[in-house]
C-alpha cells in the first residue's frame, strides 16, 4: 500500500508555508491548500458532464505530490519555468518521487504519473484541477489581502488575481462561486477548517489541521483503494468520504476523543447535533443535482423517521443505502456504489498515528500523544488486516523509519 517515506513526503506539505513573503495573519500551508483544491474541485465537476472523477483524484494526487517537491520555487516563477524548461522540471520531480511510488502496484502509479506529465487529453479534468487550485488560492489571498494593503504592490496583485478567474468561468461551478451563490458557502465553510487544529490540547510538530488531515486520510483511503483494486466508483466514493469525513466540524469544532467518548451518552448528543447542522446548514447549499449522492458519501442515512450519520460504516447504494457485513469485495462493481467505511477508519487511525508519531520524532511529546501513539498501534496489532491490507506493518515501517 503506502510506505513510510511517501507519509513523511505527504506530510512535509504540513511544514510548507506559503505567502512568505506577505504579512498574514494566520500560517497558511501546502496541505491545507490542497485539501481545499481537493473539496473545489469535486464541487465543480459534479456540475459538469462526462468527468472522469478517477482521473481527477488521480491528477489531485499526482499535482499534490509534484508541488510538495518544487513548492520553494515562487508560484510565479515556477509557472514561467514552466513555458522552457517544463521537460527538464518534470525529470527533476521524478528522480525524487520515484524511489517512494515504484512499490505501488508494481510500478504501474509511477508510470501513470510519467504519463500525467506529458499527457494532452482530458482537457476538462484539467481545467477544473487549475481553477480549483486557483480559487483556493484566492480564498488564501482574501487573508493575506487584510494584512498587505500597506504594501505598494498589493493592488497589483490584487487585480492580477481578480482577471485570473475569468479563464474559468466555462465550468459552471466556478461562475456560481464567482457570484457568491450557495456553492460559496461550501466553499468558505471548508476552507475555515484550516483555523482548527488537530490534537488542539498538546504542542506538535508539525502541526496540522482538520482540513490538512482530511486530505490525509482520502489519500490513505486512495492508495488503500489502488491495493484493493477497487472499481472505479468505489474509489471515488472512498476517496471523497474521506475527505469530507470532517466536514461538519466546521460547525461543531473538533471534540477530542477522550472527551467525546469519556462522557456517557455525550456521543450521541454530539452526533444528533452534528446531523441536524448537517440538514441546516450543509445540505441546503449543495446543488440539488447531485444532493442525494454527496449526503451517501457523509454517511448520512434515515433510520426509521429520524436521519443519522456514520460515514465509518461499510455500505451500498444497491437499491437504497444500506449497511454491509460482508468482504466489500463481493460488493467490488460500479453498480453496487460501495463504500469502505470500515477500512477508512483505519485509514483516520493511521493519519492519528502519523500525527503523533512525527512529531514524538522530532522530539516534541507529551502524556496525549504518547499515549495516543501506543494506544493506536496497540488497535492495529490486535485487528493489523481489513480485506487483506496489513495496516500493523505500515505502522512497523513507519517506526523503523523515524526511529521511534
Amino acid at each position: 500500500m503506502i510506505n513510510a517515506t511517501l507519509i513523511e513526503h505527504i506530510f512535509k506539505a504540513a511544514s510548507i508555508s506559503r505567502w512568505n513573503d506577505y504579512p498574514k495573519m494566520v500560517n497558511l500551508v501546502e496541505l491545507d491548500k490542497q485539501a481545499h483544491k481537493f473539496i473545489i474541485a469535486y464541487f465543480i465537476a459534479k456540475l459538469e458532464n462526462d468527468v472522469d472523477m478517477n482521473y481527477i483524484i488521480e491528477g489531485g494526487v499526482f499535482e499534490f505530490l509534484s508541488r510538495v517537491v518544487v513548492t520553494d520555487i515562487r508560484p510565479d516563477v515556477f509557472h514561467q519555468m514552466q513555458k522552457t524548461k517544463n521537460k527538464e522540471i518534470n525529470s527533476w520531480v521524478l528522480t525524487k518521487l520515484e524511489p517512494m511510488l515504484s512499490s505501488i502496484q508494481n510500478g504501474d502509479f509511477l508510470e501513470r504519473l510519467k504519463t500525467y506529465q506529458t499527457d494532452s487529453t482530458h482537457k476538462k479534468e484539467r481545467l477544473i484541477l487549475k481553477a480549483a487550485s486557483y480559487l483556493a488560492t484566492k480564498w488564501e489571498f482574501s487573508i493575506v489581502y487584510q494584512t498587505s494593503q500597506f504594501l505598494n504592490d498589493i493592488e497589483e496583485l490584487k487585480q492580477k488575481v481578480d482577471e485570473e478567474l475569468e479563464d474559468y468561468y466555462e465550468l459552471i461551478g466556478v461562475r456560481k462561486i464567482a457570484m457568491n451563490q450557495k456553492l460559496a458557502r461550501i466553499v468558505d465553510l471548508s476552507g475555515r477548517l484550516r483555523f482548527q487544529k488537530r490534537w488542539a490540547q498538546t504542542q506538535r510538530i508539525p502541526e496540522t489541521t482538520v482540513l490538512g488531515h482530511m486530505l490525509v486520510v482520502a489519500i490513505f483511503g486512495y492508495f488503500y483503494s489502488l491495493e484493493v483494486g477497487a472499481c472505479p466508483k468505489r474509489l471515488e466514493n472512498n476517496f471523497y468520504c474521506a475527505l469530507f469525513h470532517d466536514l461538519p466540524e466546521s460547525l461543531t469544532r473538533d471534540i477530542i476523543s477522550p472527551v467525546k467518548y469519556g462522557i456517557d451518552g455525550l456521543n450521541e448528543i454530539i452526533s444528533e447535533y452534528e446531523m441536524r447542522l448537517i440538514d441546516e446548514r450543509i445540505l441546503p447549499y449543495v446543488p440539488a443535482s447531485y444532493k442525494d449522492e454527496f449526503s451517501y458519501i457523509l454517511g448520512v442515512k434515515k433510520d426509521g423517521e429520524i436521519y443519522k450519520k456514520d460515514e465509518f460504516e461499510n455500505r451500498i447504494n444497491r437499491p437504497e443505502p444500506k449497511h454491509y457485513e460482508g468482504s466489500m469485495q463481493n460488493v467490488n462493481s460500479d453498480e453496487f456504489n460501495a463504500i469502505d467505511g470500515r477500512a477508512l477508519k483505519y485509514c483516520d487511525n493511521l493519519a492519528a498515528f502519523v500525527e503523533a508519531g512525527i512529531s514524538i520524532s522530532y522530539g516534541v511529546k507529551s502524556k496525549e500523544l504518547t499515549e495516543g501513539f501506543e494506544k493506536i498501534s496497540d488497535k492495529f496489532e490486535k485487528n493489523p488486516k481489513i480485506e487483506g491490507v496489513d495496516f500493523s506493518k505500515i505502522c512497523l515501517e513507519f517506526k523503523r523509519h523515524f526511529e521511534i
